[in-house]
């Protein structure tokens, strides 16, 4: 049997397919997986021994090799017996079709249930991430498991990680507190430069010893570098100077974390899955579409007519929903957590 498993694009939404991942991988021990997914997602589950292959694909990008009609017929080269479609779109339903899988399995949206086999009802209007994926593994005779996240990091990813560190912060080795502003999605999600510069400064003075790391990607560098300035602290450096910004290396700054505090993106559920303490800022979002970890995350998020509007910028061109969180209130949230977090952290898995 050859199982083909179609991956979100998102690294948010992959990382909260990862307790399917491991259910099936366990269940189906021996057989031949193969995920289907973007580069970015594929280095985002590398060092998970889930997957015997993996097939390229991004509709968006630039890269022939990856688009639809390249991935189709590697599919169907790869002669998959069955396939897991885990996003909601109709392209990644017909990528199934395309790719000759006999054995199609997704969930009931629009007009792509067409194009299944196998269609896996909701039960309600609004199921979690890490559940709504579980039924689809839950449809092809796997017995639920944890819905906890799991994402492990290589020794690539640790070394870099180490020598980072290292450079950012010469004689310093407290409590390392990681900070995130960014989101593929748009500035919707933004908390903004002076507000986590005021958050860096105001977990400093009261976590004395404490390193506070701004995290970016290679799209967000001026933002790291702004917070910084704001912040305008020794304890307090970013990323935004870093040369190399592989998602290894954030997975390898996150399983170092005591703390988090973060849009609501992808960096959240890579927290998650190392079992980090996390504030995830709610915004725009629908807060049911991302509570990967509800132990150990704080929701700061205000009940506003106007939210969840679920837009990249704000329609109504307030962005209150995030503008009126105040710096002392995700602060203590945040000293919350790790008062309520165990004395021993889990970290996840290392390489």
């Amino acid at each position: 049997m050859h199982i083909a498993i179609i991956l979100p694009r998102w690294v948010g939404d992959a990382a909260m397919a990862t307790p399917l991942l491991r259910a099936v991988r366990t269940h189906f021990a021996g057989t031949r997986i193969t995920g289907v997914m973007r580069p970015v997602i594929a280095d985002l589950l590398a060092g998970s021994g889930w997957f015997d292959d993996v097939i390229g694909y991004d509709r968006h990008g630039r890269n022939p090799s990856l688009r639809f009609r390249a991935a189709a017929w590697n599919l169907r080269a790869a002669r998959a017996d069955l396939a897991l479609v885990l996003p909601t779109s109709l392209s990644a339903a017909a990528l199934a079709v395309a790719g000759g899988v006999r054995q199609r399995v997704g969930r009931a949206r629009g007009w792509q249930r067409l194009l299944f086999t196998d269609v896996v009802t909701e039960e309600s209007e609004i199921v979690p991430p890490p559940a709504a994926y579980m039924n689809l593994a839950a449809a092809v005779g796997v017995p639920r498991g944890s819905l906890d996240l799991d994402l492990a990091t290589t020794p690539a990813d640790e070394r870099a990680a180490d020598a980072v560190l290292d450079r950012l912060f010469p004689g310093r080795g407290g409590p390392l507190v990681v900070l995130n502003d960014n989101s593929s999605n748009g500035p919707g999600r933004s908390w903004g430069v002076e507000k986590h510069g005021a958050l860096a400064r105001w977990l400093v003075e009261r976590m004395p010893g404490c390193r506070v790391l701004v995290h970016c990607g290679p799209a967000d560098r001026a933002q790291a570098r702004a917070v910084v300035a704001a912040a305008d602290m020794p304890a307090v450096r970013g990323l935004g100077d870093v040369e190399d910004l592989p998602l290894g290396l954030s997975k390898a700054i996150y399983r170092r974390a005591r703390l988090a505090v973060t849009s609501d993106s992808g960096p959240r559920h890579i927290a998650a899955a190392f079992g980090v303490p996390t504030v995830a800022l709610i915004g725009p979002t629908d807060p049911r579409l991302g509570r990967s970890d509800p132990r150990r995350c704080a929701e700061i998020r205000l009940d506003l007519p106007c939210s969840p509007c679920d837009r990249g910028t704000c329609p109504l061109g307030h962005h209150d929903c995030m503008r009126l969180l105040e710096v002392e209130q995700v602060g203590r949230a945040a000293l919350r957590m790790l008062q309520q977090s165990d004395a021993t952290l889990p970290v996840g898995r290392a390489g």
